[in-house]
């Protein structure tokens, strides 16, 4: 059965782009364009609300006046106290490796979490809005939640940090957050915050769990641990989160719970939601089979 129109819609946030992507699957509740409409500015409004309380470029943003002291966090609403408390609870599951108080100042700093708590509350919001079944990707970071507009299971690509217009893997699910952490784009932009300086022994880090804010943390946390990082993946693989990096030399490497197929590279579009009727053999055209053990060459 053919899927019913959507609503796509990207909006400029927290000097990025995030877009949302509402599908109609066959058999879903009829949402009219008012009812589209409502959804999205609800999430937007979430995601508006995220950059005015977070910004640290906005003087009157909680955390602007927590860095001048003005305030203590006893003295900022729930949700602030809430991203915060997530924040500190990620630097001592990662050993530091993923410190919202480091920078050189020894200010706080949380926005290496707020990215992904943004989009999981603009998820809620959407779906408290009779639309359950979307796609929130916030600057390549995705969250999917029930089915795409076939009814079949959302598909998102990984890039190839080498190659941004390659794949290197295919995650399959229902209600998955993808969270990808690189150094292709910006250089070294993750640091480690033990020793200051770029991390560089991997060059990119895919988290896939079914929360955004914590699979963006732990992504930039094992990319910032580089050669410390297989112990703290192998940590997150027994609490139930998959992985899949891709080290200096272009070596690729998944835990055993990684939900879809890796490929040594694609030529296929950079990380997005990949069409649900297109196999992967038809997208992979330039790779000949699937790599299935746990590591597998550059190709």
């Amino acid at each position: 059965m053919p899927s019913r129109p959507g609503r796509v819609h990207a909006e400029p946030v927290m000097g990025t782009v995030v877009s949302i992507n509402i599908r109609r699957p066959p058999g879903a509740a009829e949402l009219g364009p008012s009812a589209l409409d409502a959804a999205i500015a609800a999430a937007v409004a979430v995601l508006h609300r995220a950059d005015e309380d977070f910004s640290t470029f906005l003087p009157s943003s909680w955390v602007s006046r927590l860095r001048r002291g003005e305030i203590g966090l006893d003295d900022c609403p729930d949700h602030v106290r809430e991203v915060y408390r997530t924040a500190d609870a990620c630097r001592e599951r990662t050993g530091g490796s993923f410190d919202p108080a480091w920078r050189t100042d020894g200010t706080l700093d949380p926005t290496g979490l707020v990215k992904g708590w943004a989009a999981d509350a603009a998820s809620r919001a959407l779906t408290d809005a009779g639309a359950p079944d979307h796609c929130v990707n916030a600057a390549g970071d995705l969250l999917v939640r029930g089915a795409s507009g076939t009814g079949r299971p959302w598909r998102v690509g990984i890039a190839d940090p080498f190659e941004r217009a390659r794949l290197v893997a295919v995650v399959e699910g229902t209600d998955l957050a993808v969270a990808t952490s690189g150094v292709s784009e910006r250089g070294g932009h993750v640091v480690d915050p033990r020793t200051g300086t770029p991390a560089s022994a991997l060059a990119s880090v895919t988290i896939v769990g079914a929360d955004l804010t914590l699979a963006d943390a732990y992504a930039t946390a094992a990319l910032a641990a580089g050669h410390a990082a297989p112990a703290l993946l192998a940590d997150l693989a027994r609490q139930g989160w998959a992985w899949l990096t891709v080290d200096a030399t272009g070596r690729l490497a998944r835990s055993a719970g990684f939900p879809g197929q890796v490929a040594a590279a694609a030529s296929t579009p950079s990380n997005g939601v990949i069409p649900p009727d297109t196999r992967p053999s038809e997208r992979l055209s330039s790779v000949p089979a699937w790599s299935a053990p746990t590591a597998v060459g550059p190709g």
